[in-house]
């Protein structure tokens, strides 16, 4: 085959493009993202509709069936349910797999925003089911009794910190006292003065303004105008004028209290027992869980220190952690599965250099692997490791084949570098067929449909981006190594004969040194380091 004459005609090129595989793969593999599971979408949407106060049947006629006609025609709808509740409509969409989901929200928009809905009806909101919108990380801020304290430093000093952090997209505070400032207005005090409610209302909106108010030009100047006259004390509130009767002004702390208190709670978070205040981490769409983690972690390590005495903060839920944890238990059963290979190996040919030149074919197609990995935009999951592990055993397959006939030819009392050639390439059409029709197995999971193709794609693609590379390593390393070692043990005396030059020899036994000693070495501390990385 040609291939495999070029192999042996150009080692030193053959060998620095294998290098050059390697390095791009271990710098590929630094870059990979690192999660448990591939990317799922799910090809439906909810549009939620609430109405206050509505019963079911009104909710029906004046929400949920306008919501209806207006996005049933968005196109790729295979699927329309709704149900109306007291004071909620939800509208379901299921669209078919493969449909862009983000171009399906903006179509859904879209008709949502020409869609005329009673006053009284909130706007539609956008729901779409996603597993990666789930918080990475759940952190837990306790310590002391004082509530208001404990919201006050999640708010004000953990999340405009954390905010900052690099793919890092929302951060979510639940729990302890939120703090407002209620009104609390005696009726009776109202009733009595003649005063209706409506108009303390309007009273303090008045007083309470910050609003642009123009702007003024003075020759080629220009001014902009602000009215601004907040509120900035509770005293500032007591002493707002509501209304006016016999000459006398009636304030609002006349007919009511102007207290500080807090909102009212729907969620109570505890943690160790007590109450505590909960921060939900997102991570951003495209970011990496275990990378924006990372980052999280090595803030924490200086915000803990900035912390008022006596409060906690403690990291309850990191999806990190458990990601971390599968993906190096998959990966250290793949490096298992690939020691055990070689022993295996080592244990039916008893023959040492054979074994190394098997062995080394391993380690170059799994680093070729995380390559075209990091091409095609395959993340580092379970799915993807487990058919990387699954393929470690038959990436040795075509190595063995390969070897076996370059290894009768020199029983045969052939030359080394005449038995690479011959050998490799009498069986050079019966491996790349065998690997074909491996590949052909999984090749068609890139047809299916469903949670199924998104679940396993990962695992086929990995599992034939192997075979391939081992493919090309059986077909050009293998014989190229094979030669170069027979030559090297032999003083090169059969290598020089083959060559038909003097110098060759040296050149051949120069070649084994750099392709059989240096290479491996290198590739295998680039898998040190690499791994590492993870």
């Amino acid at each position: 085959m040609g291939i495999v004459e070029f192999s042996l005609r150009r080692r030193v090129t053959i060998s620095m493009f294998a290098v050059a595989v390697v390095l791009f793969g271990m710098v590929a593999f630094g870059r990979l993202p690192i999660n448990l599971l591939p990317t799922l979408t799910y090809p439906s949407l909810t549009v939620e509709t609430r109405y206050a106060g509505a019963a079911p049947a009104e909710v029906e006629t004046l929400v949920t069936r306008p919501v209806e006609e207006a996005v049933g025609v968005v196109s790729g709808v295979r699927r329309l349910t709704s149900t109306s509740r007291p004071g909620l409509s939800q509208v379901t969409l299921e669209f078919g797999w493969g449909r862009n989901m983000d171009f399906a929200s903006i179509d859904v928009r879209q008709k949502l925003d020409m869609l005329q809905l009673p006053r009284e009806v909130e706007k539609p909101t956008l729901l779409r089911f996603d597993p990666s919108n789930d918080p990475i990380m759940r952190l837990y801020v306790s310590g002391g009794e004082d509530l208001y304290q404990l919201r006050y430093v999640a708010e004000e000093l953990l999340k405009k910190d954390l905010e900052s952090t690099e793919g890092l997209a929302a951060v979510k505070v639940n729990g302890g006292y939120e703090e407002e400032i209620q009104i609390r207005v005696d009726q009776g005090k109202l009733a009595l003065l003649g005063i209706p409610l409506s108009e303390v209302n309007q009273k303090l909106l008045q007083e309470n303004v910050n609003q642009a108010g123009g702007s003024l030009y003075e020759e080629e100047a220009r001014y902009l105008v602000r009215a601004k006259n907040e509120f900035q004390s509770l005293d500032d509130i007591r002493q707002t004028v509501v209304a006016s009767r016999d000459g006398r002004k009636i304030v609002l702390g006349d007919v009511a209290d102007v207290i500080r208190g807090h909102k009212k709670r729907e969620v109570i978070t505890r943690f160790g027992g007590k109450e505590a205040v909960e921060l939900a981490l997102y991570k951003e769409g495209d970011a990496n869980t275990v990378t924006v983690a990372r980052a999280i972690q090595s803030r924490l390590g200086r915000l803990r220190g900035e912390l008022p005495e006596g409060i906690d903060l403690v990291v309850g839920v990191d999806q990190s952690r458990f990601i971390q944890a599968s993906i190096d238990e998959v990966r250290n059963n793949a490096l298992w599965g690939g020691l055990f290979a070689v022993g295996v190996l080592l244990f039916f040919l008893k023959d040492l250099r054979s074994t190394l030149i098997i062995g080394v074919s391993i380690p170059i197609s799994i680093v070729t692997t995380f390559f075209l990995m990091y091409q095609t935009g395959t993340t580092l999951n379970i799915m993807s490791m487990g058919g990387l592990a699954l393929g470690v055993g038959m990436l040795v397959d075509n190595a063995i084949v390969v070897l076996e006939a370059i290894f009768k030819r020199r029983e045969a009392g052939l030359p080394a570098l005449e038995a690479a050639k011959l050998g490799a390439s009498e069986v050079g059409r019966a491996v790349i067929a065998s690997t074909l029709t491996t590949i052909a197995v999984f090749v068609p999971v890139v047809f299916l449909e469903g949670i199924a193709a998104q679940l396993f794609l990962d695992m086929a693609l990995t599992v034939s981006f192997s075979l391939m590379a081992s493919l090309a390593v059986s077909l050009t390393l293998i014989p190229m190594m094979a030669a170069l070692m027979e030559g090297a043990g032999r003083a090169g005396t059969e290598m020089d004969a083959a060559l038909d030059a003097g110098a060759a020899g040296g050149r051949a036994r120069r070649s084994a040194r750099f392709v059989l000693v240096k290479i491996p070495a290198w590739i295998l501390l680039g898998l040190r380091f690499g791994f590492g990385w993870i």
